[in-house]
């Protein structure tokens, strides 16, 4: 009997003790942390995305993020803080530096701000590239997006001279007056200067929770006692995600699809070019598109403006509704792929702004691209640089014979194409074969040709009209 109660009380302390760490267990807050620590752009936009997601697949119970930026672009901010006002899961910023202009709109659409001792949140006045203030209807959206952002985190109730008084928990006329030097506020702020906080100027505010010097402190200051800490570490995927998203990487593979295509055109065959310009194109969208970024709409708009350049090439030669079309439609394609498309509205409003930078980087791109070929287009076709894409031998009992300097008699003689010119195809003179460029876009197979002119080897020809 005694031994049966022995029995029974060792079980139920093993069982106590399991109730007391499975307890342990569940009340364990997982914590996921990250660093972002550079220029608000395209790729910061991406850490903040990629992190959220994976804060949401582990089902962390907060995010931290660590911040430290002077500021970056002004639709990669707004896209950043509407993924953080839309995440489930509680982010706290902890601004381990300063927190200038983008970084203070990311900052207050935080659910929580700490900040190290001597940093810094405000100056969020909108600048161009050489820091010269922007016209206000820029000021205007930056404001509205600043007010908006301190508004939704609501209102809490306090007692202030023994009544009990609701207060914005942060204050929406501070935040405008990080961008606005026109708004003053008694005791904060006077007219003529742009708002910005230091760490006790923003605990004393309302625009932050407390002052830590690392993410332990930060963790106290919540109460939160029974953690265990996740950090993220970039991956080499990451780490070549990014580079892809440069946009000084993304303008040179502008250049390289539109480069591709033209050398491919005064080629004949299929070769180098088009696989360089087919390399290009994938490296440009695939990172956009793994990330979210490029939807399948858009790429399908960049193939559709391809394919409407090419028929306006090879089927309409001349410039017509097709091409425009094409030229419109790559545009388009190029640039809404940089473009997050969950951020084109805010208080029903379309903010252009969002658009002018990818644009700029593609229609720029798209014009040296274009320059450089007219500047070293023949010199390279006039090269080896493309033979990858030629024959490396013309046999005579293969009916080709080489083109020998005395051949510049040839010009002028009429014959006909025994292959289409696309712009390089086949000729027959005096039943020999010879290689021809059209001069003038695209000549199909058995028209008479007029031969034009010859060049390092090569003979141009055009379709022989009445005239000539």
């Amino acid at each position: 009997m005694k031994t049966i109660k022995i029995l029974l009380l060792l079980i139920i302390s093993i069982r106590i003790s399991a109730t007391a760490q499975t307890n342990d267990s569940i009340q364990q807050k997982i914590i996921w942390t990250f660093e972002l620590n550079r220029q608000i752009d395209a790729l910061a936009v991406r850490i903040v995305s990629k992190n959220i997601s994976t804060a949401e697949q582990k089902k962390a119970d907060y995010i931290i993020m660590q911040l430290n930026t002077y500021g970056g672009e002004l639709a990669a901010a707004d896209s950043i803080r509407t993924s953080i006002l839309n995440c489930k899961i509680p982010i706290i910023v902890f601004i381990n530096n300063q927190a200038a202009s983008a970084g203070a709109l990311i900052s207050i659409a935080c659910d929580s701000i700490y900040m190290h001792s001597g940093g810094s949140i405000g100056a969020a006045t909108v600048v161009d590239q050489t820091g010269e203030v922007l016209p206000d209807k820029y000021q205007s959206f930056m404001r509205s997006m600043m007010r908006a952002t301190a508004e939704a985190h609501g209102k809490k109730t306090v007692v202030k001279d023994g009544k009990t008084t609701e207060i914005w928990h942060r204050d929406p006329q501070i935040a405008q007056a990080m961008v606005d030097p026109e708004i003053s506020i008694e005791g904060i702020i006077e007219r003529g200067k742009v708002l910005t906080f230091t760490t006790k100027e923003a605990i004393q505010n309302g625009y932050c929770e407390g002052e830590a010097e690392n993410i332990n402190q930060i963790l106290q200051q919540t109460n939160i006692s029974n953690y265990k800490i996740f950090e993220y570490t970039p991956t080499l995927t990451d780490g070549i995600i990014n580079f892809l998203m440069n946009p000084i990487v993304q303008g040179i593979l502008i250049l390289l699809m539109f480069g591709g295509i033209y050398f491919e055109l005064q080629t004949p065959g299929i070769g180098f070019p088009l696989g360089a310009a087919v390399f290009g194109a994938i490296l440009y969208f695939a990172p956009l598109y793994i990330e979210g970024l490029a939807q399948n709409w858009e790429i399908i708009v960049f193939i559709t403006g391809v394919i409407l350049l090419l028929v306006e090439i090879f089927v309409i030669p001349g410039w017509g509704i097709a091409g425009i079309s094409g030229i419109i439609l790559i545009i388009i394609g190029l640039t809404m792929s940089m473009i997050d498309n969950n951020i084109f509205k805010y208080e029903n409003e379309f903010n252009i702004s969002i658009i002018v930078k990818p644009l700029a980087l593609v229609v720029t791109s798209i014009l040296i691209s274009g320059i450089g070929i007219i500047y070293f287009g023949k010199k390279i076709l006039s090269s080896r640089v493309l033979s990858i894409s030629l024959h490396t031998e013309l046999n005579a009992n293969e009916g080709f014979v080489s083109v020998e300097t005395n051949e510049k008699s040839f010009i002028g003689i009429i014959c006909t194409t025994i292959t289409p010119l696309n712009p390089s195809g086949k000729v027959l003179i005096d039943n020999e074969v010879y290689t021809a460029i059209a001069e003038y876009g695209f000549i199909e197979k058995g028209e008479t040709v007029i031969i034009t002119r010859f060049e390092t080897g090569q003979l141009y020809c055009e379709k022989k009209t009445a005239e000539s």
